[in-house]
């Protein structure tokens, strides 16, 4: 019998276990590594740290970098915003209104009276951060690879990101202080059972 289960698994099954061996192992240091929080950040900024320098001395790989940097900040704004967009509620519940329906609440509070709701991220905290350092491994492997090293006058795209960054960031931060809703939790929390 056990010469038939040979048969049977063909060639590429030595090769499908050993991968999924390399699956299990990988889950297993992401489970570990999970509620290391400040430690993960400081990895992915050394990581970071390492993809900048390998442009600067290379001299070179600059779409690279302008790519990277665009998907970081797609990253950084879905990290921000909240899970359930107000503007579009408020939008379906204008047309709604307009057809003659009630409408349905908003996902946040819009009174001081108003049930406390907490901030759902659209991007979590932990896919956040693995995507980013997924994302900077790739471009800092991208960088050895001369197909990627397409001549551009990088000054331009240096500008042109801090433009890009500065006007989605302002729209943020309006939108923010429009529906009333911050994605940081700052300060003190309360202490529930003590004395104070």
């Amino acid at each position: 019998m056990a010469s038939s289960d040979a048969e049977n698994s063909g060639p590429m099954e030595p090769l499908a276990n050993h991968l999924a061996k390399a699956r299990r192992q990988y889950q297993q240091w992401l489970d570990r590594v999970t509620p290391f929080v400040l430690y993960r950040w400081l990895g992915t900024a050394g990581l970071l740290a390492v993809f900048a320098l390998r442009i600067v001395f290379a001299q070179g790989w600059y779409i690279v970098a302008y790519a990277h940097a665009i998907y970081l900040l797609n990253l950084l704004l879905a990290f921000l915003q909240p899970k359930f967009d107000p503007s579009v509620q408020d939008d379906i519940l204008a047309d709604d209104m307009e057809e003659g329906g009630e409408g349905a609440a908003s996902p946040l509070p819009s009174q001081r009276d108003d049930e406390f709701r907490p901030f759902v991220r659209r991007l979590p905290e932990w896919q956040f951060w693995l995507s980013a350092t997924r994302a900077t491994l790739i471009a800092t492997v991208c960088t050895f690879f001369e197909m990627f090293d397409v001549p551009v006058y990088w000054p331009i795209l240096v500008v042109y990101w801090f433009v890009l960054f500065l006007l989605t960031m302002r729209r943020q931060i309006q939108h923010m202080i429009k529906y009333k809703y911050i994605p940081f939790d700052f300060g003190r929390k309360a202490r529930y059972g003590s004395s104070r």
